[in-house]
C-alpha cells in the first residue's frame, strides 16, 4: 500500500493532537501538516501534495463542507465532528469516511483502513508476484469477520493484553490473541520477539541499534531480556 501524506483541518488543539498521534502510529499515514482554518488549508493543499485529509466540519471563517464545495480535485477526506446529523450530507461529497469526536483509535483504523479498498494498487511489487497458493496466510476475528493476512504483508505485532494489533504493509487489524500464540503460529524463521510486547518480520527491519528496531519508520523497543537473542538473529 502506498504513503498517504495527511493534512490535519482542526481549530479543536486537542482533537488536532489526537488525530496526530493516531497518524503516527500508522506506518503507511504521514502527518504534512496542522490547520486552524479552511483558508489556511488552501494555502496548504498549493504548496503540498496532499493524499489525506482530515477536516472538521465546523470551523471558523469556512466551513468544512463549503471548503470541499470549492476543492476543484480535492484528495480523499474523512470528516471529524461531534455532530452526527451532518453524516449524510458528507456522504454526498463522496467523502472516506465520517468520524464523530472524540474519536476513538479503533474507529480511526477502521476509516484509514478504507484507503485500501478506495485505492486498488497500480503495479505489483516484486515480492507480491508470488501465487496466493505459495503465499502462508492465516484468517483473523476483526469485527465479526474473518479477514486473510499474508504473512509476507505483516511488519510487526503489537501486544493488548488479551488482543494484538496487526500492522501489515495494508493495514491496521485488532484481533483476540495473545502475542504468545501468535508467535506460535507464524514463522519462527522470520518473526522475532523484540518485546514482550512486540514480535516483528525480521525481513522488514529497516535498522536497528542497541536498543530498538526501525520498521516502516516506527521504532519499535528491544527489551533488556531479549536484547542478547535479537542481536544473534539480526546479525546473522
Amino acid at each position: 500500500m502506498q504513503n498517504y501524506k495527511c493534512l490535519i483541518v482542526e481549530d479543536e488543539p486537542l482533537a488536532a493532537e489526537v488525530l496526530q498521534d493516531y497518524i503516527s502510529q500508522v506506518p503507511f499515514l504521514e502527518i504534512k501538516g496542522i490547520c486552524t482554518d479552511a483558508l489556511f488549508a488552501l494555502d496548504c493543499l498549493q504548496k503540498e501534495s496532499i493524499d489525506l485529509i482530515f477536516l472538521d466540519i465546523h470551523l471558523p471563517k469556512l466551513k468544512g463542507l463549503d471548503f470541499l464545495k470549492i476543492l476543484k480535485n480535492p484528495p480523499k477526506v474523512i470528516l471529524t465532528t461531534a455532530y452526527h446529523e451532518y453524516a449524510l450530507q458528507g456522504y454526498e461529497f463522496g467523502v472516506l469516511d465520517y468520524l464523530l469526536k472524540p474519536v476513538e483509535f479503533g474507529r480511526f483504523l477502521q476509516a484509514v483502513n478504507k484507503l485500501s479498498q478506495a485505492n486498488p494498487a497500480k503495479s505489483i511489487e516484486k515480492e507480491e508476484l508470488i501465487t496466493p497458493t505459495e503465499r502462508v496466510f492465516h484468517f483473523f476475528n476483526v469485527d465479526k469477520k474473518k479477514i486473510k493476512v499474508y504473512e509476507d504483508d505483516i511488519l510487526y505485532i503489537e501486544s493488548l493484553k488479551e488482543y494484538v494489533r496487526i500492522f501489515t504493509k495494508h493495514q491496521i487489524l485488532i484481533t483476540k490473541f495473545q502475542l504468545g500464540q501468535i508467535e506460535e503460529l507464524l514463522n519462527k524463521t522470520n518473526f522475532v520477539r523484540t518485546h514482550r510486547s512486540f514480535l516483528v518480520a525480521k525481513d522488514k527491519i529497516e535498522a536497528y541499534t542497541a536498543t530498538h528496531v526501525e520498521i516502516a519508520n516506527k521504532e519499535i523497543p528491544i527489551g533488556r531480556n531479549y536484547k542478547e537473542w535479537v542481536m544473534n538473529i539480526i546479525g546473522n
